[in-house]
């Protein structure tokens, strides 16, 4: 079984203008000669973290991570009141993607994305296939309606119905109907005292359940106030407008993705992203190595996830 790579330390970092006042946080780690590779983080409004460039050999990788706009160490933080939301979208990350790799000088490079940054990666790879020399997903996320409605309007509290009873909470009970747009009212609200509640209980469901048992340090992470705020924020953004692209985009166009070789892992028992997303990206490219992993949720760190992850960047390293 596969663990982490030691703990190491980036020899490069910086913020990198993207346009429309925003900055993105970038590190580079690993071999400065190595195999180029980003990672792409969850979400969306997550942040990358030390252990996300141990899933790579630094002495055979050039290691990218950057924190999306408006989360992790980019400003402006979109737990900041005037933080402006409409030049947060899938397509500006798309473009922050191709930023970073022409300012780093890199020409083609490896993509590995969890969750959230599953989809981004798809996204990435759909676009600009001729940049991505291999492609890992993993907890695979594409932002369809009946993924949405499955964990954030209702499917999923029949396994955590204690969890989802602190979820609803901050929604009065005329708004449930779809909790989605009622977070949206909730979260937009200028007033802390209703947006931080609100964002602490969307990050607290979310933490709660994506690993297969729980883990009380995942769960303090996300409801860390200001953390919370912009996770959710964002994600709740991207989720009512459907990530811009149209329902089932993303695995509809899954064949532009047949010359890059890739792997796609999923736990069998992740609540988050259920398998069937998984399952239809298997169908639809189905050059790429699927794993399924038996005794595990939706968490990168997971063992038999991690496994996975690292064999498979052990493989394309060379």
């Amino acid at each position: 079984m596969r663990e982490f790579y030691p703990e190491i330390q980036p020899y490069d970092t910086g913020m990198l203008d993207v346009g429309d006042g925003q900055e993105v946080y970038w590190e580079v780690s690993g071999n400065p000669d190595g195999k180029p590779v980003v990672f792409l983080h969850g979400g969306p409004g997550g942040a990358t973290g030390p252990k996300h460039r141990r899933l790579f050999d630094p002495e055979r990788y050039r290691i990218v991570v950057f924190d999306q706009r408006g989360c992790g160490r980019s400003t402006p933080h979109v737990s900041e009141p005037d933080a402006d939301l409409s030049v947060n979208t899938t397509w500006h990350l798309v473009a922050d993607i191709e930023r970073l790799r022409e300012h780093l000088g890199i020409e083609r490079w490896q993509v590995l994305g969890g969750s959230w940054g599953s989809a981004l990666a798809l996204a990435y790879a759909e676009k600009h296939p001729e940049r991505v020399t291999e492609l890992i997903v993993r907890g695979i996320f594409t932002l369809r309606r009946d993924e949405l409605d499955w964990f954030y309007e209702g499917g999923a509290s029949a396994l955590f119905p204690d969890l989802w009873e602190e979820f609803v909470a901050p929604v009065p009970v005329d708004e449930r109907g779809n909790l989605i747009e009622a977070y949206g009212r909730l979260l937009a609200d200028p007033d802390p005292a209703i947006h931080e509640p609100a964002a602490i209980a969307w990050s607290r469901w979310e933490s709660s359940t994506i690993t297969l048992l729980q883990q009380p340090d995942t769960i303090a992470h996300f409801t860390e106030p200001r953390y919370a705020v912009a996770f959710a924020r964002i994600e709740n953004h991207y989720f009512r407008n459907g990530g811009w692209w149209e329902e089932g985009q993303l695995i509809r166009d899954a064949d532009r993705l047949a010359d890059i070789p890739g792997v796609i892992v999923q736990g069998r028992y992740d609540v988050c992203t259920p398998p069937m997303t998984a399952w239809a990206l298997h169908r639809a490219w189905p050059q790429a190595e699927f794993r399924m992993i038996p005794d595990a949720g939706h968490a990168f760190d997971e063992p038999g996830i991690l496994d996975a992850l690292i064999e498979a960047t052990d493989r394309f390293a060379q």
